[in-house]
């Protein structure tokens, strides 16, 4: 089999019957290019859609959720409908040793202040927080570092700020840490500057301060806005949100059926609807793309039955001069492969070009909507797989049709 292949006379013949209806060959093999063009197409489209998904996310543990205290909206225990549930560090210690599932929870706090460094100034989010919070929304530094388990233990007046806050109170180019800017009439040293994320989960992080710093500032008390409660990858962040609620309520005196008590944002849950929309469009894109391939390798399969049917007198001269089976399949089923794999190769080549253009027309800048739109060597293999499975099986219905006929009846076909 190998020495037929790569004789001569194999691709000689293969070229001639191809190339005496040129036409018909091309539009043959339309409906493969177009197959794998369209696979390759969607299929690293929905890459670049993933690719962008994770850039927004990349720097959150997904499987998270948001939980702070609002109005009650039912009496409970002597407490009046409306009471206004303030959370405290007790609070977040107890679910966090008592909930399953768990990895971690970080207390937060938020205030708006007024921010002067010399003659300019704005009013911006300040957040308390603890050095926990770089684990599970990862700051992307580009100078200094984040709050660190000193900073909280020594109440340091040292601050964190944005991309966006260094362009309002500094000069361009001017170095920015050790300096000195005010919160709430305080003196604050930049300790760090972090890059300003494509998507915001949560309220805005304009400035970190440390958390106890926040607390004696601000006189919060043990008093938190909210907490953020991280689960383990194995665990549901639904049924994690849940315990958890349960628990504030006992510990709050909130009735067990109030559902306003407590607001959340569940962000593992948001985030597995996106992935699973991902996930179906995949498997759409592999469905609509081999059941286009399948058509158009059909189509090949037509065509050369209609060519054997032209060659009936060419194959009955091969039999009778003793031509056996075998090889007239063998040769026609050659042909449906090369048909079916050079119609492929070129709609790869077409797909990688159009990938290429996509790329460049929404790949681009921080607001991009596919990034690195891309297949892996792994599909394109798979690809070639299926093509050459497929045009094998599809060139083996005129490969038995041209052996069914006998010879001599062959010979005797107008």
């Amino acid at each position: 089999m190998i020495k037929f292949l790569f004789a001569r006379d194999t691709w000689q013949e293969v070229w001639d019957s191809l190339s005496k209806n040129k036409l018909r060959t091309m539009l043959t093999m339309v409906g493969v290019w177009w197959g794998i063009l369209l696979l390759i197409g969607l299929l690293g489209s929905a890459r670049g859609l993933e690719n962008s998904f994770n850039r927004l996310f990349g720097s959150f543990a997904t499987n998270s959720v948001f939980v702070w205290g609002q109005n009650t909206s039912k009496p409970f225990k002597g407490f009046q409908e409306g009471r206004m549930v303030k959370l405290t560090l007790t609070d977040a210690k107890i679910v966090e040793e008592n909930v399953e599932g768990i990895e971690f929870v970080v207390p937060r706090n938020q205030n708006q202040s007024q921010v002067v460094r010399n003659f300019l100034s704005g009013n911006f989010a300040i957040n308390g927080d603890f050095p926990l919070l770089d684990k599970v929304q990862k700051k992307k530094l580009i100078h200094g570092r984040f709050l660190n388990q000193s900073d909280i233990d020594d109440n340091r007046k040292v601050a964190v700020i944005s991309e966006d806050i260094y362009k309002q109170l500094f000069e361009k180019d001017e170095e920015m840490i050790g300096q000195l800017i005010q919160i709430n009439n305080m003196n604050f040293t930049v300790v760090g500057m972090f890059e300003n994320g494509n998507v915001n989960m949560g309220p805005t992080s304009d400035i970190h301060i440390p958390f106890t710093t926040f607390q004696q500032i601000f006189n919060q008390g043990d008093n938190i806005g909210f907490m953020m409660i991280t689960g383990k990858p194995e665990y549901d962040i639904t049924q994690i949100e849940a315990d958890a609620k349960l628990i504030l309520k006992n510990l709050n005196n909130v009735h067990p059926k109030d559902k306003r008590a407590f607001g959340s944002f569940n962000l593992g849950k948001e985030f597995k609807k996106i992935t699973g929309f991902l996930v179906g469009m995949q498997f759409l894109t592999w469905f609509v793309g081999i059941a286009t391939l399948i058509a158009g390798v059909f189509a090949i399969g037509n065509i050369l039955l209609i060519t054997v049917k032209e060659r009936t007198k060419e194959i009955g001269v091969r039999r009778a001069l003793g031509a056996t089976p075998y090889e007239i399949k063998r040769q026609i089923v050659v042909e449906a492969v090369f048909i079916t794999l050079l119609a492929g190769f070129l709609g790869i080549i077409t797909g990688g070009w159009i990938l290429i253009a996509l790329d460049k027309a929404f790949g681009q800048g921080d607001e991009a909507v596919i990034v690195n739109a891309s297949v892996s060597i792994g599909v394109v293999f798979i690809s070639l797989i299926i093509l050459v499975v497929l045009g094998t099986l599809i060139g083996l219905i005129p490969a038995f049709k041209a052996t069914s006929i006998k010879p001599i009846d062959a010979l005797r076909e107008e």
